[in-house]
């Protein structure tokens, strides 16, 4: 799980769905015990009214047929009461009561009150209400327990009624809590994904910095971003600057020898022959190669920017200018060049360093191949891979690495300074990449370079 967005947003899902859990529970609880305490009471006030209504006779208590509670006087109503003595004999019960096996409290003593759930014997579950009394009658007093039991259907559908609505009204309260976190996260990430595109234009080439303004929390990241672009586009200015001094300060001198080498090999009319030849055949040797050496080298301290901060370079354009240059180069031969680049395919850097790998390995393939020259390039995970192939002689696989190496060359023979693959391999290790070679299908050398993509 990469996008910080997502992540947010499954945990606060998460933590959300856990109080709204924890909530629903508490609140069922309170409900359940508020409906509960108000069943006791109203049962303790039923107690009271068939205390109330109970008239005391020489042979005991006695309760008229007719109640102020209605449900009393209707068989199977739910709430059912009844009067026994000390020894548990019921001596009065309620005719909603007929029939019903209510698991109703005795024996109490004065004064004592339970209340409690219980069950009859087919498993329905009563609220019970029990109050033990001493009622004087003559001049013994007697002990009573009056009871009222209530079923627990009602209170049941209640919980129900009340899981329901809570359910309902909670989902719909968390469906708005993470709405409403979900936009304001959008909002609070914004800059974050403002700060990527401005990245992305920075990458595309299409601006050089940072312009927008970011909240103070983000404010170093982008500060020092565009410190380290400032940076990084002096520094390349000034290298670029002093570069460009050191090659046109060293041309003219190598110039000049050039120029009085040519002057010691030529005499003027009537001189005699100086017998300076071998020795101004080896200088001028020795100019050459001093200007291959500047050359590489000048190549090889040229600084690389960040491969993901420079703009995309399509490969196919590079490859199809390097084939046309190429083409009249080698005018005289028809060499017949096979493409094989995966569309859209870019480079990430500088448009002459790709220029100068394809157009290193391209020149040596076109040296050696006998008709045919293959390119190719793919993107491969992280990595560009491009590769050139002929069908030369190739070049085996002990003389790989030697071929790699600053002045060396595969056959002496052919036209060349041995600078080229050694530039190639510099340009790659500069990017992060390598260099390989390997036989080709098509009979020669295969050279496959990888650059980060």
């Amino acid at each position: 799980m990469t996008s910080l967005q997502t992540r947010v947003t499954l945990v606060a899902a998460l933590v959300l769905l856990v109080f709204v859990v924890l909530t629903s529970l508490a609140l069922e609880r309170a409900f359940q015990a508020a409906a509960r305490s108000a069943r006791e009471e109203r049962l303790l006030g039923q107690v009271y009214l068939l205390m109330a209504a109970a008239d005391a006779q020489e042979d005991g208590l006695t309760l008229p047929p007719g109640l102020a509670e209605a449900r009393l006087s209707l068989p199977g109503s739910g709430l059912y009461g009844q009067v026994s003595d000390t020894a548990g004999t019921p001596i009065w019960r309620s005719p909603s009561a007929l029939g019903q096996t209510v698991p109703f409290g005795t024996g109490l003593a004065p004064g004592q009150r339970r209340f409690r759930e219980a069950q009859d014997d087919t498993g329905r579950a009563y609220f019970v209400e029990d109050y033990g009394v001493t009622w004087t009658i003559g001049p013994v007093p007697r002990g009573y327990t009056f009871s009222v039991a209530e079923d627990l259907t009602d209170y049941a559908l209640e919980l129900d009624r009340f899981r329901t609505s809570l359910a309902r009204w909670l989902g719909a309260m968390a469906a708005l809590l993470l709405v409403a976190l979900l936009a304001a996260l959008r909002w609070g990430l914004a800059p974050l994904r403002r700060a990527a595109d401005e990245v992305a234009a920075v990458e595309a080439g299409t601006q050089d910095r940072l312009h927008g303004r970011y909240p103070r929390e983000l404010r170093p990241l982008t500060d020092n971003l565009n410190a380290l672009l400032a940076h990084e586009s002096a520094r390349q200015t000034r290298l670029g600057h002093a570069l460009a001094d050191l090659a046109h300060s060293l041309k003219t001198p190598l110039a000049v020898l050039r120029g009085a080498l040519a002057q010691a090999r030529t005499p003027g009319p009537g001189a005699a022959p100086s017998g300076a030849g071998p020795w101004s055949e080896q200088a001028a040797e020795q100019v050459r190669r001093m200007e291959e050496i500047v050359a590489y080298q000048l190549e090889r301290a040229r600084p690389r920017p960040v491969a993901t901060l420079a703009p995309p370079v399509p490969v196919a354009q590079a490859v199809e200018r390097l084939r046309a240059s190429l083409a009249k180069l080698h005018a005289g031969r028809a060499v017949q060049v096979t493409l094989d680049l995966e569309p859209g395919l870019s480079f990430r850097g500088v448009e002459g360093d790709l220029l100068e790998v394809l157009g290193n390995l391209l020149d040596n393939a076109y040296k050696w191949c006998r008709t045919r020259v293959g390119v190719g390039g793919r993107r491969a995970g992280t990595y560009l891979v491009l590769w050139v192939e002929d069908d030369g002689p190739g070049i085996p696989a002990a003389r790989a690495r030697e071929v790699l190496g600053r002045g060396a060359r595969a056959d002496l023979a052919t036209p060349g300074h041995g600078i080229g693959l050694a530039v190639v391999t510099e340009i790659c290790r500069a990017y992060g990449g390598d260099l390989e070679i390997v036989a080709s299908p098509l009979g020669g050398a295969l050279i496959r370079v990888r650059l980060p993509a």
